[in-house]
């Protein structure tokens, strides 16, 4: 097989197919056609003399031999993301690029209408995708060129990637909008009778204020734990007894719903700092530059959660 054969857009499909196993997706990914990445995807068969994916079910599984190279395109399309594509320069105003950000659920609640607005505004042809994985996930995504940027409260996020705080979070407790026994502050006697929803990102384990309820004796009765902050509202609507304690930016969005209010805990709260992460080879990338000063310009002006910034 000679260099000429093979063009960098075949590579760029045949990584999007290995990653997705399905070509609608795999087209979304690259930017193409649904029949012109078809189209690669039979000229990369011709180049490689064999079928790369066959139908096994909904899915596309790879072959051996497309397995085989799977370690190799994924660090060869990084080298060029990272490495050469920087040196072209962004113009946000003329670029197409999809932008990919790890955030949790409640980060998407908070962050993502902000950023679309701007980006829809200032980028025009620029897609954003959001993905939600495991803190263990990241840096790989990060490396690879997959994930642009992860932003959230990482307490586990590897010493390699650089970060930048966008503000610091604190804790209120929401109750139900037509909850009339607690007012602008819960007692700490209604806060240990009152059953509770306490929100693991993992599902199990202590959440980041457990320690301090701990150390002054404050007592819970919880009747659920869920990794999912967009169901606290919907479950305080349907049980208007319980509460919950969310971070405060969180609290904000929620009231604004009418569903719910935030009323001050009735102990102080550590706070936490708010994040964006991204990996030393997106460090120069003019694209990965851009989107970090946009978001943290957006999340500086927005008051209701930067008030809790030092």
């Amino acid at each position: 097989m000679h260099l000429k054969d093979l063009d960098l857009n075949l590579i760029a499909v045949l990584e999007a197919m290995l990653r997705e196993r399905n070509v609608t997706r795999a087209a979304h990914a690259v930017g193409l056609s649904q029949s012109a990445t078809s189209h690669a995807l039979n000229r990369l068969r011709q180049t490689f003399d064999d079928p790369l994916f066959v139908k096994s079910g909904h899915a596309m599984a790879p072959t051996p031999k497309a397995e085989a190279l799977q370690a190799a395109v994924v660090d060869m399309m990084a080298t060029v993301r990272q490495r050469i594509l920087k040196e072209a320069g962004f113009d946000p105003r003329t670029a197409e690029r999809e932008f990919t950000i790890c955030i949790t659920d409640m980060g998407e609640l908070v962050f993502v209408p902000t950023l679309l607005k701007r980006l829809r505004k200032e980028a025009p042809k620029c897609t954003l995708r959001t993905l939600q994985v495991p803190a263990e996930q990241i840096e790989g995504l990060l490396a690879s060129g997959d994930a642009d940027l992860a932003i959230g409260s990482y307490r586990t996020a590897p010493d390699g990637l650089y970060k930048q705080r966008l503000f610091m979070h604190s804790y209120v407790t929401i109750v139900h909008a037509r909850n009339s026994r607690v007012k602008s502050r819960i007692t700490l006697a209604q806060f240990e009778r009152t059953p509770q929803i306490v929100v693991t990102l993992t599902g199990k384990g202590r959440t980041a204020y457990d320690s301090v309820l701990e150390e002054k004796g404050i007592r819970r009765h919880v009747v659920l734990r869920t990794p999912h902050f967009l169901l606290v509202p919907l479950l305080l609507e349907q049980n208007p007894d319980l509460i919950a304690t969310v971070p405060l930016e969180l609290g904000n969005v929620f009231s604004r719903l009418g569903v719910v209010r935030s009323v001050a805990p009735p102990v102080e709260l550590p706070t936490f700092a708010i994040n964006q992460y991204w990996h030393p080879l997106a460090h120069h990338e003019s694209a990965s530059i851009w989107l970090r000063e946009l978001i943290k310009e957006s999340f500086e002006a927005y008051p209701e959660i930067f008030k809790g910034h030092d």
